[in-house]
């Protein structure tokens, strides 16, 4: 297994990517000497992930600007198509500003004095379907405010559009009905134009907008000496020669020593977005190239900034005092009672009555997190507190297709170990090994995840034999717009009364990120899902 992947390479160089895990769609900016980034959460909870940098290369997880998704009803089952897409992060008027659009309800918008809140209650600016990506713009000079969007054709029967509105200067009200400042469908060549950031800069608006596709994209920039356009057109970042496939969507933040830089995704498969720093400048003709030359850089001089230790977002958990860390999120809104609070380290879930345990993508129950490397393993501890049939308990990889490894009490409250998995098309779990007794209803467990996202899982029940590999190897698929991701669950059959709980020792991925993670979070749910609902791909 390779050593944890670090983008500083401690010489006065990074290499990219800069966060190799799926932070989708980031934005950034810069307040005094820090660097803050979000990204897209889509249906999990919390959502809005806040990372913090001095270097824009080492980062870590300090929050989240979204408790719980609104509608409530819409989010109490998994909804990983949905939810928050392509947030816009600003700073202005003392407050930190967060828009994105939700492709089933409209543009909303929160804010806050300070990037750990408490942030405001969702404002909903502009309600529709289909409204998506979108990012104000106040300007300084002049006082006011404006606001573009792009378009979903998935809900809207409309794409390769962007939108512009003039804004009221809190945010709160849209002043017009719009007016297309962007029509690339008149662009020879351009296609699913998406992803907008809007600019002032040397007396022109500028929107940075990516197209051409999630896999294959680029990066484009469009100018205008006034907002409602007419704008022009250019490619400033494309794949090129190098291996970094469709290298676009992200934000340009300018350091406080004047130094341009752009972070952007390249979607890596089951890994989901990972996020790439590139350096940028400005052309004999005022337009922006990025990279090297309009390429990626894979290595790079590093920003002129701040010494920062080597860091990276956290993905170990001990569970100190039973509480969860802020790498971990649900897959829909959490209710109370799925986790059960106690003083001592480790993670208690309850086994929570479902009659769908046999899909975890059908739950809201489960605690997951994103892969945190291209190569790495992780272990855990299981513990199965009951002897209801047919209750469980395991450590997951989770996708369009899933597999996990568990514990499972048999039809006489016998705990045995399990490893089951479900293709992308099935809609029921199968065993991957036949399953054995788990003396003491402890196992540990174990996920070798090597390139290419093939997962290899292990298990000891502490009979004196050690870890003994199991099933066939997983081959770990994304959702289409999100990656693979671990998880933790505990579920037991439909009915009524106690359930019983399961106990997870400490979460230890090594070949990803050696870090630890902040303040923990207590929560946790009680369910009422429904039907599976993938909800299948975003087609913008």
């Amino acid at each position: 297994m390779s050593r944890p992947w670090t983008a500083d390479l401690g010489n006065g160089t990074y290499r990219n990517p800069v966060l190799n895990a799926d932070w989708s769609d980031p934005d950034v900016v810069r307040v005094g000497d820090d660097f803050y980034l979000t990204a897209s959460s889509f249906g999990r909870v919390p959502g809005l992930p806040l990372l913090r940098s001095r270097d824009l290369v080492n980062w870590s997880l300090v929050g989240h600007a979204l408790e719980r998704l609104e509608p409530e009803a819409d989010f109490a089952v998994p909804r990983h198509d949905r939810g928050v897409w392509a947030p816009s992060l600003r700073h202005h008027a003392g407050r930190f500003w967060i828009f994105w659009g939700d492709p089933d309800h409209g543009i909303q918008q929160i804010n806050a004095e300070d990037v750990r809140g408490p942030w405001s209650t969702p404002h909903l600016l502009k309600a529709g379907r289909g409204l998506i990506d979108a990012c104000p713009l106040w300007d300084e000079e002049t006082g006011e405010a404006y606001l573009v969007h792009a378009w979903a054709k998935s809900r809207s029967g409309v794409k390769n559009r962007l939108t512009g509105h003039r804004m009221s200067p809190d945010g709160r009200e849209l002043l017009d009905e719009g007016t297309t400042l962007v029509d690339a469908d008149t662009i020879p060549g351009w296609f699913t134009l998406e992803g907008p950031k809007l600019h002032r800069h040397d007396g022109w608006f500028w929107i940075l907008a990516p197209a051409g596709g999630v896999e294959t994209g680029w990066q484009g920039a469009f100018r205008s000496r006034s907002f409602t356009g007419p704008y022009e057109e250019r490619v400033v970042l494309a794949q090129g020669d190098t291996e970094t496939n469709g290298p676009h969507q992200g934000g340009w933040v300018r350091t406080a020593g004047g130094e341009d830089w752009f972070l952007h995704f390249q979607s890596r498969g089951a890994y989901g977005r990972v996020v790439h720093l590139q350096p940028m400048r400005w052309d004999g003709e005022g337009w922006p190239v990025i990279g090297r030359d309009g390429e990626p850089v894979r290595t790079h001089p590093r920003p002129e900034a701040p010494e920062q230790p080597v860091e990276a977002p956290a993905s170990s958990d001990d569970f100190p005092g039973g509480r969860y860390g802020r790498q971990w999120q649900w897959t829909a809104n959490p209710r109370p009672g799925w986790t059960v609070g106690h003083s001592g380290d480790g993670l208690r879930l309850s086994c929570v009555r479902t009659a769908y345990a046999h899909d975890l993508r059908a739950l809201p129950n489960v605690l997951v997190q994103r892969l945190p490397a291209e190569e790495f393993t992780v272990t855990t501890g299981i513990t199965l507190n009951t002897r209801e049939p047919g209750a469980k308990a395991g450590l997951a990889v989770l996708g369009d297709a899933f597999s996990w490894i568990g514990l499972e009490a048999g039809p006489d409250g016998t705990p045995r170990l399990v490893h089951r998995y479900a293709e992308s098309v099935a809609e029921h779990e199968r065993d991957a090994e036949y399953s054995r007794p788990a003396p003491g209803a402890t196992v540990q467990v174990r996920i070798e995840v090597s390139r290419g996202a093939r997962c290899r899982f292990f298990a000891d029940t502490r009979d004196g034999s050690g870890f003994r590999p199991s099933g066939q190897v997983f081959a770990a698929t994304p959702w289409r717009w999100v990656g693979a991701l671990l998880g933790l669950f505990a579920t037991a059959p439909a009915g009524t009364g106690p359930s019983g709980t399961a106990g997870f020792t400490a979460f230890r991925t090594t070949g990803g990120p050696r870090t630890t993670g902040g303040p923990r979070t207590t929560g946790g749910p009680r369910t009422t899902e429904g039907p599976r609902t993938t909800g299948r791909p975003r087609t913008s």
